[in-house]
């Protein structure tokens, strides 16, 4: 058995990952830079050999994490934004341990936390009807019993955006996806939390709507509370049992 726990799972690209990796090298290698145009959805397709909708999917998420995005009648482009996300964000931070993490959950604690107080005070009317579309689409995959990471992720990335404040914002980006990874691989939210999840979402958007930066900061403090508790049972990597022992 203790030989066994010495393998690990051998990940299998999709076409997805192979063309997000392929793009993700070129603005590394800095061939392709911020305002550089993608070639058309037609002839990337014929190019790598793919089908449209594998190099939409990765279109979609690489806009999605900031490292592209579309402008009308431009086509699709590099976007400055995403760049300090390119080598695993800040790092990877399924790697990081112990404190390390720690200090980052505590991190985004303080800057979400700030996020949506600012929110609730510069909002638009327009940045209203796009966080509901983005719990909507939470929502839904919730209730399709779906992974719901990405969603989740857009609906924080869409308050952020409210803020008004792009450093913030930039900041959220940086932080706030491969924690939510961490969390996933590791199942820390458990059974039940992703429909609370929606609920404390619902919550917070009112909050927003009233413009209540006090009750939308606490808001938050008690979405984040079980991400800020189990942190503290991390240790070098790994996880504290119930009497305090390593599992």
């Amino acid at each position: 058995m203790e030989l066994l726990n010495s393998f690990f799972p051998i990940k299998v690209e999709s076409p997805v990952d192979k063309i997000i990796n392929q793009i993700r090298g070129l603005i590394t290698s800095g061939q392709l830079k911020p305002g550089d145009r993608l070639p058309s959805e037609r002839k990337l397709s014929e190019k790598l050999g793919v089908g449209r909708t594998h190099l939409r999917e990765a279109r979609r998420k690489l806009e999605f994490y900031g490292l592209l995005k579309t402008l009308p009648q431009s086509g699709t482009v590099v976007s400055g934004l995403g760049m300090p996300a390119l080598e695993g964000l800040i790092t990877d931070v399924l790697n990081i341990q112990g404190r390390d993490f720690r200090s980052l959950v505590e991190t985004r604690v303080i800057l979400e936390t700030n996020i949506v107080q600012l929110a609730a005070e510069n909002r638009t009317n327009q940045d209203i009807i796009e966080i509901e579309n983005a719990l909507h689409t939470h929502r839904r995959k919730i209730e399709l019993e779906e992974d719901a990471v990405e969603e989740d992720l857009l609906f924080h990335l869409k308050v952020a955006e409210a803020s008004k404040n792009s450093v913030l914002t930039s900041l959220m980006l940086i932080i706030t996806p491969d924690i939510m990874q961490y969390f996933k691989k590791h199942n820390v939210c458990g059974e039940g939390r992703a429909g609370l999840a929606v609920k404390q979402h619902e919550q917070l958007l009112q909050f927003i709507i009233d413009r209540d930066p006090e009750k939308a900061g606490q808001a938050i403090k008690e979405h984040l509370k079980d991400i800020s508790e189990y942190v503290k049972t991390v240790k070098n990597g790994q996880t504290l049992n119930g009497n305090g022992s390593l599992i």
